[in-house]
């Protein structure tokens, strides 16, 4: 039993289901992303948790209290939504402590709460200006506020710096994850951006089509998607994914592909699972991040499995601290994380290191990992 449950719980418009019985337990403190592409069902959960949507089976309990029928005015949530919903004729004070207000709440208590609030988000000189004297970030950090004051059980975000532009994006991301650090709440945030979803959350519940694809830490699921979808949406660049066949030999598997000059590459598979072996002499798709393809010096020196191959390069592409290297190999387009200084040039031949042990392989039919 958790802070926040959410159990078995389906919705549907007529007869369409659009979220097909998501489980998910949150506990007091945790900050859980939910990130997906447009579309997938992610707002749609946050606003049953709200109570601005019905739900159509399963239960949401907060504080094991069932939240199902019960109206959002009385479920004890904050909620801080993308456009910030301030309203533009009142001062920033006033909008930060109108649902006090509302609540009937002494004016000397509103006042002391808007004042922590407001020295906590470092607004205290906006506190008699209006919405429309306000930058972006401003707003946002009203909108916070807002949320704030009302110390409630659970806070909830709804995509809400996709308004912003890179810079602030950045910026506030760090006063979201200072102010989780610091408060300890509970928080639902929803998000498209994948690395918002990396950076702020303890947990991560990954959606596409209605159903949760994946739910683990950052590092679960960056380190071992459960599935291609969530190897290739998850991480910027994505996974790479070169078919491979494998074959074994005793206790040894080797995943034979092919260099883009049509040779034979065969990479050892350390420490493989007996299920992976029940794949001998099939073709499956092998997952790489591209921090574990890189070039022979840059390759991961406490790892024991590196396999270092002779490749051509199509492009590269200088990043600054990095530069990504482009390549064919097994007919698939590869990206390679390489150091800044890399000798890499196009159109010619350089060794490629793969760090096996970081590589992850997936049933080319159902998609999923083989574990």
């Amino acid at each position: 039993m958790g802070f926040l449950d959410i159990d078995n719980t389906t919705k549907s418009y007529g007869p369409v289901e659009v979220l097909h019985e998501i489980d998910i337990t949150v506990e007091e403190g945790e900050f859980l992303v939910l990130v997906g592409p447009s579309g997938c069902g992610k707002s749609t959960l946050l606003n049953m948790i709200a109570g601005l949507e019905e739900i159509t089976s399963g239960e949401i309990r907060i504080k094991d209290q069932v939240m199902n029928g019960v109206h959002p005015s009385k479920r004890n949530i904050a909620m801080v939504f993308q456009s910030y919903a301030l309203y533009p004729n009142m001062t920033v004070g006033q909008n930060i402590t109108f649902g006090l207000e509302m609540h009937g709440v002494p004016k000397a208590e509103r006042d002391k709460a808007m004042n922590d609030v407001a020295q906590l988000l470092q607004i205290e000189q906006l506190l008699d200006r209006k919405p429309g004297q306000l930058s972006g970030g401003q707003r946002q950090r009203v909108a916070m506020g807002r949320a704030l004051v009302r110390n409630p059980d659970v806070f909830l975000f709804d995509e809400p710096l996709s308004n912003l532009d890179a810079k602030l994006r950045v910026d506030m991301r760090t006063e979201i994850k200072k102010l989780h650090h610091n408060l300890g709440t509970t928080i639902v945030y929803v998000t498209h951006d994948q690395i918002e979803a990396m950076t702020l959350s303890t947990r991560i519940a990954v959606m596409n089509g209605g159903y949760v694809q994946q739910l683990g830490t950052p590092k679960e699921i960056y380190d071992t998607p459960s599935n291609l979808f969530v190897a290739t949406f998850m991480g910027s660049p994505s996974m790479n994914l070169i078919p491979v066949k494998l074959r074994v030999d005793g206790e040894a598997v080797v995943a034979e592909t092919e260099s883009s000059e049509g040779d034979t590459l065969s990479l050892s598979v350390p420490n493989p699972s007996a299920r992976l072996k029940s794949y001998n002499g099939q073709t499956v798709t092998m997952g790489v991040r591209p921090e574990a393809l890189t070039d022979a010096e840059g390759a991961d020196h406490r790892s024991t499995h590196i396999e270092k191959v002779l490749n051509k390069v199509t492009v590269t592409e200088p990043a600054g601290s990095d530069t990504f290297v482009t390549t064919t190999i097994g007919g698939a387009e590869c990206v390679a994380r390489m150091r800044a200084d890399t000798e890499a040039t196009p159109e010619e031949v350089t060794e490629f290191a793969f760090n096996m042990e970081k590589a992850v392989f997936f049933d080319p039919k159902s998609e999923d990992r083989i574990v």
